[in-house]
């Protein structure tokens, strides 16, 4: 057998909210074979299950008691390539963002707006990642991996994927059930799409006199962008955005705009509008706030932080505050992105 299941481990090095959690066993999958033989034994036939990539997105409010699943699956390779596009095969242990590097050393376009963004490339399908204008979901072609339930393996196309804002049908309906092995995105080789119309990307440019962005320069203005906002887990515990931002109907805007003027919204598919969670949370009086371990990002109101060996219980009791007193002054219900696990 080429992997060890482990028992007792300490889950604090494996989350970026360096909350500290014992699971109850824990064992690495560095290739498929070690899945397939992990599926046959009885520590994971006979106990709940956790599969954890970076950590970068979810808070352990508890020990776990079960088995977690660790992805270590390492590999790119290119399946094939036109004039324009190319099809890439990523393993879902990658590093995201060490990905993204990849892709730009080769001048390969579509994923320089998702720069900096924390966890692996398995958990990229998963959350729907997007930043800057721009979502994994246009650009994976398909999800490969393997039933949990009978070790089948299976591709999923874009369409099966059921993508929706920072949703997929992993998240819900094959949550628990399904370990992502690889994903395939297409991505171009020239004539780049670039897209610089979000979230200040353009205005950043051109403060350095920028006209004709390459996807080079779109990459190092939003990680510029993405550090002077965010704190880096490694040295402040966090997990990025922990909400969502809230989609809500023309009227409830309205509603909105009546007492406030001044709030930002961005028009969606279907008549709805998306309102930025980081501005309903500010104007509530939330950022910057410090309860003893834990907070509010004095740069970010969307991220809360672990000042210094907060518990899981803190960080949920902090975000359920949140989510009630803007309820309570907006009318408008936050939706947590980040994972609570227990």
């Amino acid at each position: 057998m080429a992997f060890i299941i482990e028992e007792n481990i300490d889950l604090k090095p494996y989350n970026t909210f360096r909350v500290q959690a014992y699971a109850r066993y824990f064992v690495r999958i560095q290739s498929m074979s070690d899945l397939k033989l992990l599926l046959n034994e009885p520590i994971f036939k006979h106990n709940k299950r956790l599969i954890l990539g970076g950590g970068s997105n979810c808070v352990f409010v508890n020990d776990f008691d079960g088995l977690v699943i660790k992805v270590e699956l390492r590999g790119i390779s290119v399946l094939s390539e036109s004039d324009t596009e190319i099809l890439v095969k990523v393993a879902s242990g990658e590093g995201w963002h060490d990905f993204v590097m990849y892709c730009l050393s080769k001048n390969w376009g579509g994923v320089e707006n998702l720069s900096l963004i924390p966890g692996t490339v398995g958990a990229a399908p998963i959350q729907n990642i997007g930043a800057y204008g721009v979502e994994v979901k246009e650009l994976i072609e398909c999800v490969d991996g393997v039933s949990l339930e009978d070790g089948v393996e299976r591709t999923f196309t874009n369409e099966e994927c059921k993508f929706s804002y920072r949703e997929s049908i992993f998240k819900h309906a094959l949550s628990k059930l399904f370990f992502i092995s690889s994903i395939t995105l297409r991505l171009t080789t020239k004539n780049h799409r670039i897209n610089t119309s979000y979230g200040g990307l353009k205005e950043h440019l051109l403060k350095q006199n920028i006209t004709s962005p390459t996807i080079h320069d779109v990459s190092r203005s939003v990680i510029a962008i993405r550090r002077s906002k965010l704190p880096d887990p490694a040295l402040l515990g966090n997990a990025g955005s922990f909400f969502k931002n809230p989609v809500i109907t023309s009227e409830q805007l309205k509603k909105l705009q009546a007492s406030h003027p001044e709030i930002p919204s961005y028009h969606t598919d279907n008549q709805l509008f998306k309102v930025p969670a980081g501005w309903l949370i500010e104007k509530a009086g939330w950022k910057g706030k410090r309860f003893n371990h834990i907070g509010v990002h004095e740069q970010q109101a969307l991220v809360i932080v672990n000042h210094q060996d907060a518990r899981g219980e803190e960080i949920f009791s902090l975000s359920q505050q949140i989510i009630d007193d803007v309820t309570e002054k907006f009318q408008v219900q936050l939706i947590r992105e980040v994972n609570i696990i227990s």
